[in-house]
């Protein structure tokens, strides 16, 4: 009598990948949200929510608020909620071609992250990456905990494009990387069903 084991799958890797809320999504922090993933192992994941914003902050607010001098012309950019992990904290996603001097986090040839001061003070001195979302506090998931949210169809998954992250609006993001996996957002249902 042979017993049959089952190996274990590979772990699905979504870094550099975007997570489309589901209209089902019971936390309203991340209802209609979209969330790029900076990091996922078997130890959890960890992104950030790239169409909320922060109360009304711009760069400029938290730029003075860490007394750092800003140059004429400089870019203003909005504040993202990044998640609800250490809303405090700091995070920019940017085009890969900028490194910080300190530490950035390359997540794959389009994208890094960089969660350092340096980089806030190239982008006050009209430095830094050309294309950029500043965003405070991250979401993050222990270890198992996005595959469970994603097999009880809270997330789909889509293709991260430099032109949905950085080049399209707030109010149109979730919209738009629905459209990327030809999903009609009104043909979504808030019930998860089986066939």
């Amino acid at each position: 009598m042979s017993t049959l084991t089952e190996t274990p799958s590979p772990m699905m890797d979504l870094t550099g990948r975007i997570l489309i809320a589901m209209p089902g999504m019971e936390d309203p922090r991340f209802g209609q949200s979209i969330v790029y993933i900076c990091a996922h192992s078997d130890e959890g994941a960890m992104g950030l929510v790239l169409n909320k914003l922060a109360d009304d902050l711009k760069l400029s607010d938290l730029l003075e608020q860490l007394e750092i001098e800003s140059v004429p012309g400089a870019r203003q950019l909005p504040i993202h909620f990044g998640g609800p992990v250490e809303g405090g904290r700091g995070f920019v996603l940017h085009e890969a071609g900028y490194r910080s001097s300190i530490s950035t986090l390359e997540v794959d040839g389009v994208f890094s992250m960089t969660a350092t001061l340096d980089i806030l003070e190239d982008m006050a001195a009209g430095q830094g990456p050309g294309m950029a979302l500043v965003a405070l506090g991250y979401a993050g998931w222990g270890a198992g905990q996005l595959e469970g949210e994603i097999a009880q169809n809270g997330w789909l998954i889509c293709d991260a494009s430099p032109a949905l992250v950085f080049g399209t609006p707030n109010s149109a993001k979730w919209s738009a990387a629905l459209a990327v996996l030809g999903i009609d957002p009104l043909a979504l249902s808030a019930e998860a069903g089986t066939a």
